[in-house]
């Protein structure tokens, strides 16, 4: 007989980390951004939010972070079956709806593309690529992006890597052994930086082993924070930590980003993930942080589609400043509005029906 409680059961008697959340939306809002800014700004230099691409190495090192307080004291208890069932649950549905979006606005961009350059076979079978993580660089009109119908799905591909290194070697590494595997990624993002002259790589085919070294350190890093308990007791609140976290962001850019993209995830990231677990948050803002969190997986898996529709327009008309601004701070706007109806309309519908079926499924067994 089964009598191991349920995955949502245990995380219900588990303390929440509402600050973490918060922040998690405010750097998925900061990518968006910065997505429209990279077109209008081609030199990173002249752009305010230039560093805004970090803000997946600060997803890495959440999750690492994340992963490890949710599951360490359970996966044993679940096994590896139900752990990887509970992940693509919780990832993959927006996965799919991405890579739809991509798709369509492939197919149906009404400011430009070469559609006539492809063939049935080759858009089928990267958008196949797309829906199964597969890495498929070969469309040029999306950049040789990995995932070319949805640019950001590149970080899923390797937060699915370190998922699946987490369930069958990470969760039973001693401590000691996880801070050796962390002080070798460290070494491995700093050559990324120093040979690249940046950390900007990882989504496309020739910088693909950059977003292995991007993953390997961040996600250890958080695993290693807690299970060292290095959490940091404050007073800074989310605002505090909000500032702290923009600033590494807007960063400006140099001839030193080789240095100074690597100490912000090496040492700057991993210090703001322990303050804001051991922030206190402030009545009132609650809500404001659960909602920021439960909206970043969304926004930052639905808002790329509509990024290279902006860009061909971009390109074709070129707008004057006013009317730029109108076009980026309506589109961010509307976005967050669409990520909040995928997410209420689909992806937690979706995924309820399907917890409910594995639990109808783990009950039957029982």
């Amino acid at each position: 007989m089964n009598t191991s409680p349920s995955s949502s059961a245990i995380l219900e008697t588990k303390q929440h980390f509402e600050i973490l959340d918060g922040l998690r939306g405010i750097a998925a809002f900061a990518v968006v951004v910065f997505h429209f800014m990279e077109w209008i700004f081609i030199d990173p230099s002249q752009n305010f939010i230039g560093h805004g691409f970090l803000a997946v190495d600060f997803f890495f090192c959440l999750s690492g972070f994340v992963i490890g307080y949710a599951y360490d004291d359970r996966i044993a208890k679940m096994g590896l079956r139900n752990f990887f069932i509970a992940r693509i649950i919780r990832l993959h549905p927006l996965v799919i709806a991405g890579s739809i979006l991509g798709l369509l606005a492939f197919l149906f961009d009404p400011f430009g593309g070469h559609l006539e350059l492809y063939s049935t076979g080759k858009i089928i079978l990267t958008f196949i690529c797309s829906l199964f993580l597969i890495p498929f660089p070969v469309i040029a009109d999306r950049s040789f992006n990995l995932f070319s119908f949805n640019a950001p799905a590149w970080s899923l591909f390797w937060e699915y890597v370190a998922n699946i290194l987490y369930a069958l070697v990470l969760c039973r590494m001693r401590k000691n052994y996880v801070m050796i595997f962390t002080l070798l990624s460290a070494a491995a993002i700093c050559y990324v930086g120093y040979s690249s002259g940046n950390l900007v790589g990882g989504w496309s085919g020739p910088t693909f082993w950059d977003g292995f070294a991007r993953i390997s350190y961040s996600f250890l890093a958080g695993l290693l924070i807690y299970r060292s308990n290095w959490i940091i007791k404050n007073k800074l609140g989310f605002g505090g930590l909000t500032i702290l976290l923009l600033l590494a962001f807007i960063m400006p850019s140099s001839e030193f980003n080789w240095l100074t993209e690597p100490l912000v995830v090496l040492l700057y990231f991993p210090l703001l993930v322990s303050l804001g677990a051991g922030a206190v948050l402030k009545p009132g803002l609650e809500k404001f942080c659960v909602f920021s969190g439960k909206i970043s997986y969304p926004l930052y898996m639905t808002h790329y589609a509509v990024l290279w529709m902006f860009g061909n327009y971009y390109t074709n008309y070129k707008p004057d400043t006013t009317q730029l601004t109108l076009i980026v701070v309506t589109s961010v706007v509307l976005l967050v509005g669409f990520a909040y109806l995928v997410m209420v309309f689909y992806d937690i519908p979706l995924r309820d029906y399907l917890n409910r079926k594995r639990k109808e499924k783990l009950s039957a067994k029982s």
